[in-house]
This record gives structure tokens, C-alpha cells and sequence, in this order.
């Protein structure tokens, strides 16, 4: 499964290259985020790929759900995709943006790919670990090397959101005496926490699931987790509450090994 989620994130990040050096429109969308026509068609490449591979896992892809395609996930087993994380980040240009893939079981993510084409960097993490791919300036994987969580440092290196920054976490950040915080876009957070660069991410701004799953499953396999303010691993596959959006998640702080 994760050397197709692989090709399939390849293949997008492709494409979202050719977009992105030749510009393009942005619209907004019903929820007042961005989304671009590299969103789109990297969904699109991504979907021809997996659905074929896996016909009988349904899909939850952000642009998609924007559209009101919504699958029954009830079997507990179902793909989360987001085809380009950091919309925000592509139209600043500023490089730190991911391809997100990843394998949801009984709200757990259990296998993930995250994928920044303009980095030629990605992280893949399922049950036999963490690794880190290079690729070259033609997209092909040079290098795949094994990562691990580093233990938390005391005090810790934390990293925040660059776009989306908020009260409550300049208040955590604070509480928590962080030695130097990194502003980064992305899903990226999670992979460079995973490599052991850093050491806490903690987010109360809005996140979706398909923001998160990827690089929650990278962050999982190579050893941190990622939990809520009371500690509870964060879950994915919420659905009908009353108090929040399908699939939006609550604030949470993304760790390395503790």
C-alpha cells in the first residue's frame, strides 16, 4: 500500500510543480479557504491511482468532500487525502506545501506518505517504521533512510503553524517554555518532528483531518504521537457532532518521543 501511495503522491507533486511554475488562478471556497487548479487535478491524479488499487476502501479527499462527496467510512477502515496541504503556503510560494496520503483503521492512522515537491522530500511511516525519501531534481527517489522521534528536550524546540497563528497556541508555546520556536507550513511539522528536529507542535487554530492524517502516521510510526489537551490520542473519522464540523479536529499538540 505505501509504494502505491507513493507513486500516487509522485505523480501528483508532479504536476503540482508544473503548476506551480507556471501560476495560476486561486478561488475561495464555500468554507473561505483557498483552493487552486493544482488542488484539483492533484486530486484527481491521486484518486485515479487509488481507487483502482483499493475498490474496496472508500475515499475522503478534501476537494471532494468541498464538492459534497461524502462515502460511508462505518467500516472503520477508509483513505484520508489531502492533494496539496498548504494552499496558503503555494500561493505565497514559498515552497512549504505537502502531498498527504494516509490509511485510517478504527480512527488510528496507520500508514501515511507526506510529500513536498518543492523540498524533493517525503516522509513515509506504517508498521515498520519511518523513513525519509530524497529525490532529485527530476522527482526520483535518490535516498531512503530510516527516521526515529528524538526524546523530548527539556526545554523544547516547538514548532507552530507559519499561516494560521492564534492566542492559545502563543499561550501553550509560552506555557510550555520552549527554548525556539520554527514557523513552518504544512504538514511538513509532523515530518520534522518525526526526523527528530524538533520537538512539539501543539495546534488550537482549525485543522481538518485530511490536514493532519499523513504526517500523523509518519509522527506514530517513527515513535511521537499526537494527542489532545487531555492527552487522548487524536482520532480520526469524526462525524455528526453537534458542536463541530464532519472531520474538523480539536486542538491538539503533536510530540516527539516522550
Amino acid at each position: 500500500m505505501l509504494t502505491i501511495f507513493e507513486q500516487a503522491a509522485l505523480k501528483a507533486g508532479r504536476v503540482i510543480l508544473e503548476i506551480y511554475a507556471e501560476g495560476c488562478a486561486v478561488d475561495v471556497k464555500a468554507d473561505a479557504t483557498p483552493v487552486t487548479e493544482a488542488d484539483i487535478r492533484a486530486e484527481e491524479i491521486i484518486l485515479s491511482i487509488l481507487r483502482p488499487a483499493f475498490p474496496d476502501l472508500p475515499i475522503i479527499a478534501e476537494e471532494e468532500v468541498a464538492a459534497g462527496i461524502v462515502p460511508d467510512i462505518s467500516g472503520g477502515r477508509f483513505l484520508l487525502i489531502d492533494p496539496l496541504d498548504g494552499t496558503r503556503e503555494f500561493i505565497s510560494r514559498n515552497g512549504e506545501f505537502t502531498v498527504n496520503i494516509a490509511l485510517i483503521d478504527e480512527g488510528v492512522p496507520v500508514a501515511g506518505i507526506v510529500y513536498a515537491p518543492v523540498l524533493a522530500t517525503a516522509y513515509l511511516g506504517g508498521p515498520d517504521g519511518a523513513v525519509k525519501l530524497t529525490l532529485d531534481s527530476d522527482q526520483t527517489v535518490v535516498a531512503r533512510q530510516a527516521i526515529r522521534a528524538r526524546p523530548v528536550a527539556t526545554p523544547p524546540i516547538a514548532m507552530a503553524s507559519r499561516s494560521h497563528q492564534d492566542p492559545e497556541t502563543a499561550a501553550c508555546l509560552q506555557q510550555m517554555q520552549v527554548e525556539e520556536c520554527r514557523h513552518i507550513g504544512s504538514s511538513l511539522k509532523f515530518g520534522l518532528l518525526a526526523e527528530g528536529l524538533a520537538d512539539v507542535y501543539p495546534r488550537f487554530g482549525r485543522t481538518m483531518e485530511w490536514d493532519t492524517a499523513a504526517g500523523d502516521a509518519v509522527l506514530r510510526a517513527a515513535g511521537g504521537a499526537t494527542v489532545l489537551t487531555d492527552g487522548t490520542p487524536l482520532s480520526y473519522g469524526k462525524r455528526r457532532r453537534p458542536d463541530m464540523a464532519d472531520f474538523a479536529n480539536p486542538a491538539f499538540i503533536a510530540w516527539g518521543r516522550r
